[in-house]
């Protein structure tokens, strides 16, 4: 069937599959009213009136005769509603105490895929739970699994969940930026610069000497003294003061606020700080800090584009997250003193007010005890503040919260873009190295490897139909597809499959992209040497079998618009989650379930894509808007000649000698073979008479 023909046909079914997902009510956001808040905070404790402008609940405790606010209590979807991967964000209850410490957090709901029948709740309940005790003052952020007990700072660390570092960033972020907004807005922390973006006024061509900056208040130096440092540990029976006299410095920061052009030029000079300005994000703030003393505090262990351990940047009672931006560390200002420095970079989404006094702290870490060392730890802070006419303030948007995966993933995303960059050509190029019969296997081999080994179980870049369930639900709940970007190398594979998808159809990710795919041809491999036979499904049963992928598609899809949590449980039908994400290690039936369906492709080649994948249905369908029909073919081919179609373990050739593209996973075994003069039959017997002939296309079915 042409391209054009089956474009015609699939267009209405598109518009039915778009009403109806426009046809479902939209879904509430915070679902606890008072009878469910008084079931997570019983007596003694009393919930209070919801408060009428912010959607919070007092939690009060009865103190000397009266009642005393013991916490606040909200939903973090109503306040940052950041959607999951099931589509939907996730909502956890957060009690917040006055002070700022989280009091308790539990999970009311969620979608994400890889806790629903696949690692289970509990991981997810045990995570959160980490938070209690902990600070909103302070930047909180998800550590590897067992970060905290490898020595990361359990006051500012929360252990993540092997195979759900996304998820557990998109549930972290969503702690963090409800807990702020009830901050800011109850507590008091910072509440002047809520709703505004301050940004430094444009270059107005000065720069002052470091001599100037320093006279005005624009370069700022925190010290500690030998003696400060005595002082200060005085209590805890350690020594704190280094060698040196008293009066010696110990810790010697300078550091200064560098998005100022007449501040970022002096200090770095004109070329590099035009290359900052460049580097940061809208909305984004850079501290530059330069460590003269003894006593480092970017530590020993610190590592480029981490959060120091050792130094904050608190405002309004609240610490900022900062980070190392890990630019080059050569050529700052000449007149400040030689040391180690670092430029953090503040979010946009952090409400940093630069116009607004802010303060730099320090931490001093000393050590009590000899078999088990206790750590001891004392805090010297400096205060900074620019005037305000330096600034322009105006009402800000709320800034991107899936910046930081990007920039810890960068080495995965570079890997995998170059694998993309260097298939385009092998594919396109087709008497290159596909017609090479003996390099192109190899090739194949080893790419394979690289989909199956990096792509799956390293990166953890399988797609899956739960992106497409995901889809569906941010179309009919949050119409926000925000949570894609917190899975960086996910979201290049699908960008990049897509756009193969409009143009070649959907063999590009399904012959060569899909990690259980790879899998699956490596276990058919050994069916040869195992001395298994397999098995050619006869053709009018093949073409029954085809159909049952698209079922499994339409159900899953229509569950997903109308909100049935069935949708979940036929993503299922998937066993990418047990092989690839969970690497088999899941509850039996998961892992009954896709060894055998890895069994099953010991006889029956492919037998799970070609029958029941619906990720691949809904590429087939989607495919058949392609552009070309590029699979090179012969007058020849299908009659006489049948050695490609008997060839093509996929049974995406007719007899007729046509491509069934949507079936068709681009092994480009029948490319090898027609380009061959030594396999192609036409061509063969063509030499023996002393003739040549030509490729001609073949229209697709």
């Amino acid at each position: 069937m042409p391209a054009r023909r089956a474009s015609n046909l699939l267009r209405p079914a598109l518009l039915a599959l778009l009403a109806l997902l426009l046809a479902v009510p939209l879904a509430a956001a915070g679902t606890l009213d008072r009878a469910g808040m008084e079931r997570y905070f019983p007596a003694p404790l009393v919930v209070g009136e919801r408060d009428a402008t912010l959607p919070v609940w007092p939690i009060l405790k009865q103190e000397a005769g009266s009642y005393e606010v013991f916490a606040y209590a909200f939903e973090s979807i109503d306040l940052a509603p950041i959607p999951g991967f099931g589509g939907t964000p996730p909502d956890l209850l957060v009690a917040l105490a006055p002070d700022g410490t989280f009091r308790d957090v539990r999970v009311v709901s969620h979608h994400e895929p890889v806790f629903l029948e696949g690692l289970g709740s509990e991981p997810l309940f045990a995570f959160v739970e980490q938070y209690v005790g902990m600070s909103a003052r302070r930047p909180i952020r998800v550590g590897r699994p067992n970060a905290r007990g490898s020595g990361a700072a359990p006051q500012t660390t929360v252990d993540g969940i092997s195979m759900a570092t996304a998820s557990t960033r998109v549930i972290n972020e969503s702690i963090l930026a409800a807990s702020l907004a009830v901050a800011r807005a109850k507590l008091g922390f910072g509440a002047a610069n809520v709703g505004l973006k301050v940004e430094a006024r444009p270059d107005t061509g000065e720069t002052p000497t470091v001599a100037e900056l320093t006279a005005r208040g624009w370069l700022r130096r925190l010290t500690v003294t030998n003696s400060q440092a005595e002082a200060a540990f005085r209590d805890a029976g350690v020594a704190g003061a280094g060698d040196g006299p008293a009066a010696a410095p110990l810790i010697d920061l300078t550091f200064a606020y560098l998005n100022v052009p007449a501040i970022g030029r002096t200090l770095l000079g004109a070329e590099r700080f035009a290359a900052l300005t460049r580097e940061l994000g809208p909305g984004d703030h850079a501290v530059m800090v330069v460590s003269h003393g003894p006593e480092n505090p970017l530590g020993e262990d610190f590592v480029l584009g981490s959060i120091p351990d050792r130094l904050t940047v608190t405002q309004g009672g609240l610490a900022v997250n900062a980070r190392d931006m890990a630019i080059e560390r050569r050529g700052a200002a000449p007149a400040l003193p030689d040391g180690a420095w670092t430029i953090l970079r503040i979010t946009g989404a952090a409400g940093f007010d630069p116009s607004a006094p802010w303060t730099l702290t320090t931490k001093l870490v000393r050590e009590r005890g000899q078999i088990f060392p206790e750590k001891i730890v004392r805090e010297f802070s400096a205060d900074y503040a620019l005037p305000a006419d330096l600034f322009v303030r105006e009402a800000a948007e709320a800034g991107p919260s899936w910046t930081d995966p990007w920039r810890a993933r960068g080495v995965e995303l570079g890997v995998i873009a170059l694998a993309l960059a260097g298939l385009v050509p092998v594919l396109a190029r087709q008497r290159g190295l596909v017609a090479d019969r003996r390099r192109f296997p190899v090739f194949r081999l080893a790419y394979l490897a690289f989909t199956l080994l990096f792509i799956g179980w390293y990166a953890q870049a399988q797609l899956s139909i739960v992106t497409l369930v995901g889809l569906v639900r941010a179309a009919t709940v949050t119409h926000d597809l925000a949570f894609l970007l917190y899975d960086p190398p996910s979201l290049l594979l699908w960008a990049f499959v897509i756009a193969t998808l409009f143009v070649w159809g959907r063999g590009t990710f399904c012959g060569w992209l899909c990690p259980f795919g790879a899998l699956q041809e490596f276990v058919a491999w050994l069916a040869k040497p195992l001395r298994i036979r397999q098995v050619t499904v006869p053709p009018r049963l093949d073409r029954a079998l085809r159909l049952a992928k698209y079922v499994v598609l339409a159900g899953i899809l229509v569950a997903a618009a109308t909100g049935s949590p069935l949708a979940d449980s036929l993503s299922e039908a998937e066993p990418f989650k047990t092989a690839i994400t969970l690497y088999f290690v899941r509850a039996w039936p998961f892992v009954a379930y896709a060894l055998g369906l890895l069994v099953l492709n010991l006889f029956v080649y492919k037998g799970f894509c070609r029958y029941l994948c619906p990720l691949g249905a809904s590429l087939a369908v989607l495919g058949r808007l392609r552009l070309l029909d590029w699979i090179p073919r012969r007058a020849e081919c299908g009659s006489p000649c049948q050695l490609c179609k008997v060839r093509c373990r996929y049974g995406a050739i007719g007899a007729d000698g046509h491509i069934d593209y949507p079936e068709c996973f681009q092994c480009m075994d029948c490319v090898t073979i027609i380009h061959d003069p030594g396999q192609c039959v036409p061509e063969v017997v063509a030499r023996r008479r002393g003739r040549r002939i030509a490729l001609q296309p073949v229209a697709a079915e």
